[in-house]
């Protein structure tokens, strides 16, 4: 860093350490503070037990476009070897279920490379909850309760965020996958998954007609990603909370088909003001399909970036011994931006990465 003529370090007042910056953020960690204990005390209240899962893992997730941290450990013989730090707390949760825990929640610190800006960043907090024997619109009662909880102690009745605005006291719109593509991008989704199986040219025909970007090598999964990027999360809870539901199977690796409806998976999303803010399943427990998945997900991730992560063969033991269960992972960072009306992920952090 340089001086300027009256001694000051050019930079300096831009360091999150700074005593002019800290002191614009204090009051927006403070509120952080107040939001996670009374988080804490309303899961308390509702019969779970916190949890501190451990960080560094055999395997830090399948999932194909999630990019964990590499950790270099070496054992009390010498011998090296490779470990990661998790991207969730999924897996080592779902084992404690399988351990016989019924109610669980953790504010998780989780890692992933590849992920930085307004509402990205490299290391966060994740708030992940399960209920054993309980439907996965349990979870969304959740959501709908802990909205509220976030603005009462924060003070506010309107969640801002992008130049949009959501009522977190108001009930949340109710969506599936295919209805919000149909509103939105004008697609028949599920005609292009006949019998459960992406076709790639049947989305691609769709999507051109609205004027996206095809690309040649694109696959079904980055159609449907770009689909949601561009013509859908915009346009989701505004004014009031959205709940995004019914996920294709094969974009919902870790989720359970609809009994009703095996062609969609039981996955939700919860989002506020364009932000995408939670995620959750009724979990797959079917050992068999999951390790299906997970392979299907780690061999297009090798094809994509030339990396794959290792399969936990100890969580596929565990499934067999969990019961019916729904999960649920949040951005904690990104439910007290919201409430706070911080525009970027770092206001909100104790320590952003650096």
């Amino acid at each position: 860093m340089r001086k300027q003529k009256d001694g000051a370090i050019l930079g300096m007042e831009s360091a999150w350490w700074h005593k002019n910056r800290h002191a614009d953020r204090r009051p927006l960690l403070l509120a952080r503070n107040r939001i996670k204990a009374a988080f804490q005390q309303f899961f308390e209240a509702e019969g779970f037990t916190e949890v501190e899962c451990g960080q560094v893992q055999h395997s830090p997730g399948n999932e194909t476009h999630l990019h964990a941290m590499e950790v270099h450990f070496r054992g009390a013989d010498g011998e090296a070897s490779t470990r990661y730090l998790h991207t969730s707390p999924e897996f080592a949760m779902k084992k404690l279920i399988a351990a016989g825990e019924k109610r669980i929640f953790d504010f998780a610190r989780v890692f992933r490379s590849r992920e930085r800006g307004a509402l990205h960043a490299p290391e966060f907090t994740m708030l992940e909850w399960y209920r054993t024997e309980e439907p996965y619109e349990a979870l969304m009662n959740d959501c709908m309760r802990l909205l509220a909880l976030a603005a009462e102690t924060s003070g506010v009745k309107i969640f801002k965020q992008r130049g949009h605005s959501c009522d977190p006291f108001a009930d949340a719109e109710r969506l599936t996958v295919a209805e919000a593509f149909e509103r939105f991008a004008e697609i028949d989704l599920l005609a292009t998954t006949p019998e459960g199986v992406p076709d790639r040219d049947r989305l691609s025909h769709a999507v051109i007609k609205t004027r996206i970007r095809v690309a040649e090598d694109d696959t079904w999964a980055d159609l449907f990603s770009r689909v949601m990027v561009e013509k859908i999360d915009p346009h989701l809870g505004i004014t009031r909370p959205t709940i995004l539901c019914e996920y294709p199977i094969s974009e919902a690796v870790l989720a359970r088909p609809k009994p009703s409806n095996p062609l969609v998976a039981e996955r939700f999303e919860l989002f506020v003001c364009g932000v995408e803010l939670a995620n959750a399943f009724c979990e797959l427990t079917d050992t068999y399909e999951q390790r299906q998945r997970f392979e299907k997900d780690m061999a297009l991730k090798e094809k994509i970036y030339g990396e794959r992560y290792p399969i936990d063969d100890d969580l596929l033991r565990a499934l067999s011994f969990m019961p019916p269960t729904s999960g649920i992972a949040l951005g904690f960072d990104r439910l007290v931006m919201l409430a706070t009306h911080a525009p970027h992920i770092e206001d909100v952090l104790w320590t952003p990465f650096t």
